[in-house]
């Protein structure tokens, strides 16, 4: 077990945050920032403009990072859900409209967007710990429900979120036009404070 420190995210960290979101999202990430970047253009440029952005959700004005020696290990990026769901626009792509549905099960809970560690610094804890940050932060917002969505094939972060009491509460099929991944459904998964 790494004990890390813990500190917001700032418009610097983009580029830490948009590399921890791509693992998060077990590649989902790259495949839309790809798709918004068009050829010839760097994807990355726009995941690390979506982070420095204050106007979505994977913003670093909702990130916690965790450093060891000041190097950034692991992220949580984490907020509050709409006490209502909200309408699955019709200008979503396609593959995001399943985690839209689930997200709506889900309404006025906090909800874990990403968590993701460096490869060297998984298995340490240290996810373990950025969610006890995210029961904090819902606590201290007053929600007594927090939520998030992986994919059925991602065993060991889903034994992890089970470890710290999430449950699976809905699952949706995947839509992946080409975005290349093993899995069937996404699992909404939810925790009570």
């Amino acid at each position: 077990m790494i004990q890390p420190a813990f500190r917001p995210a700032t418009p610097d960290d983009a580029g830490t945050l948009a590399e921890l979101v791509q693992f998060a999202s077990e590649g989902l990430a790259l495949y839309l920032w790809t798709q918004i970047a068009g050829a010839g253009h760097d994807p990355w440029n726009i995941g690390r403009e979506r982070v420095r952005s204050e106007s979505y959700g994977v913003s670093y004005k909702n990130a916690i990072i965790a450093e060891l020696s000041g190097q950034p290990t692991s992220a949580l990026i984490s907020y509050s859900l709409r006490d209502r769901p909200e309408a699955v626009s019709d200008e979503l792509p396609a593959v995001l409209v399943p985690l839209h549905e689930l997200m709506n099960q889900a309404p006025d809970t906090w909800y874990v967007h990403a968590l993701a560690a460096y490869p060297s610094y998984r298995g340490k804890g240290q996810g373990s710990a950025l969610l006890a940050v995210a029961d904090n932060l819902a606590a201290a917002a007053g929600i007594t429900g927090l939520s998030l969505i992986v994919s059925d094939t991602n065993v060991s972060a889903r034994k992890l979120y089970e470890r710290c009491g999430y449950r699976e509460a809905a699952h949706c099929e995947m839509v992946k036009e080409h975005w290349l991944h093993p899995g069937t459904n996404w699992v909404l998964m939810r925790k009570r404070l």
